[in-house]
């Protein structure tokens, strides 16, 4: 049996098991829908239900999983918006958080719905509804039943900032799993892989080289799109203070950046850390439980203000991280602190002009600290633990000019990475998509 049509075979079982298992998944929306975890009122829209009317025409469909690929496409989806406006945009994600923050970034013409599970009907009631002409994925999006759906209705199908992380790629490598990876695959007219390493991964699970290019990491290319109105506030309370700040915090690297805080308030009585946690819940916890110990902290999401008695201000709530960084001048990167974790995005963080500072834990995002630190070694700094963190932090804290150094080394490295990213993708989605783009519906 050669290998596309033991592919299919893989992909019949995957279908079918997919199809049985439907009313299981339709009672897990809604449970947790029932937990608010999914849209009060648009989570039937996961089970291939529209909430909006197809206009007529061309569509074009952008799928990303959440809020952070859906920061990454945003731009580009501009860029489609202005330079064909003959097409209609559909941008689909999975997460209620991602909705809330992306919908009002979109242009006002894009069509904004939740993506549907993965099984049988519910693909095939979106596709037949909304009949894109071509479907842009974000990063790791790859279903069967999508992926193989889209492709039997004629779907075009591109993947950008196209990553796959060592445990991902050894789940698709084996045995029997690979020959479906390689069926998904072999569908794509265009995939855009993010360093050399992934373009590998996707070749040894079968993609054709003449699909891949790369085009730079979008992460790069994301926009100014924020305002800072909301922070005018915060930025007169912190003045006069040495403030850090700890984002993307996981659990169990609390008590590392806590740690660091307590020991450089003895020497930095004035000082403000600034903690945003990967999940607001688990921010409100830490806050509940430093209250009780005594500690000021002020909550972002009760409203509280900072005072000059306030030491720590918990930032539990989602979308603000660019802006806050905007807002103070050192950032230390979360999950990278602990073993097993795999690091979080350095560029936003570069973008707005903060020294950087991470753990050595960075898994796949090793690569953006290895070309940041090629273009400017002080752009980024990798610290091993508690005791080097506090030892850099107040080196920073206590030199103006060491500070300011860095924070302009990291700009400066953002920059020269980042030009033309969001032109790349379009170039090569204008060439590899567009230029096939059928009659009018």
């Amino acid at each position: 049996m050669g290998a596309s049509k033991a592919g299919e075979t893989v992909y019949m079982i995957y279908k079918a098991l997919t199809y049985g298992l439907s009313p299981l998944i339709h009672l897990h929306l809604r449970w947790r829908k029932f937990r608010g975890l999914e849209h009060p009122l648009r989570w039937p829209e996961r089970l291939g239900q529209p909430s909006h009317r197809r206009p007529p025409g061309s569509l074009i469909w952008f799928h990303a999983v959440s809020l952070g690929e859906g920061m990454c496409v945003v731009p580009v989806i501009k860029r489609c918006v202005e330079q064909r406006p003959d097409v209609t945009v559909l941008m689909t994600t999975t997460t209620a958080s991602a909705f809330e923050v992306l919908k009002p970034l979109l242009p006002c013409n894009v069509i904004y719905q939740f993506a549907p599970v993965d099984t049988p009907v519910a693909v095939n009631a979106f596709l037949e509804y909304w009949k894109p002409y071509a479907l842009v994925l974000v990063e790791s999006e790859l279903w069967p039943n999508l992926v193989l759906g889209a492709s039997a209705n004629g779907v075009m199908l591109a993947l950008i900032n196209a990553r796959m992380s060592i445990k991902s790629f050894n789940n698709w490598s084996r045995p029997v799993v690979r020959l479906l990876a390689s069926l998904m695959l072999s569908k794509f007219s265009l995939i855009l892989p993010l360093s050399n390493i992934q373009a590998i991964h996707f070749q040894l699970l079968q993609a054709s080289p003449l699909i891949i290019n790369f085009s730079g990491d979008l992460k790069l290319g994301i926009e100014e799109l924020f305002n800072m109105t909301n922070m005018e506030d915060l930025k007169e309370n912190i003045v006069g203070r040495s403030v850090w700040m700890a984002s993307s915090i996981h659990r169990g690297e609390e008590e590392v950046m806590l740690g660091v805080h307590r020991a450089l308030m003895q020497k930095h009585p004035n000082i403000l850390a600034i903690i945003v946690p990967r999940h607001p819940h688990f921010g409100q916890e830490i806050a509940f439980d430093l209250q009780k110990k005594g500690v000021n902290v002020a909550l972002r999401s009760h409203g509280d203000s900072i005072t000059s008695e306030t030491s720590i201000y918990m930032v539990d709530t989602l979308g603000e991280l660019r802006q806050f960084y905007r807002l103070t001048p050192i950032a230390v990167i979360g999950g990278s602190f602990l073993p097993g974790f795999t690091g979080h995005n350095i560029f936003e963080a570069a973008a707005a002009g903060c020294a950087v500072l991470t753990g050595q834990h960075v898994g796949h995002f090793s690569n953006m600290v290895m070309v940041m630190q090629r273009l400017n070694p002080l752009s980024i700094m990798q610290v091993s633990g508690g005791l080097e963190l506090e030892e850099n932090l107040d080196i920073l804290l206590s030199s103006p000019e060491i500070l300011e150094e860095r924070r302009l080394a990291a700009k400066r490295a953002f920059h020269g990475l980042s030009n033309g990213v969001v032109e790349n993708v379009w170039t090569l989605l204008q060439f590899h998509i567009f230029r096939n783009k059928p009659l009018q519906l």
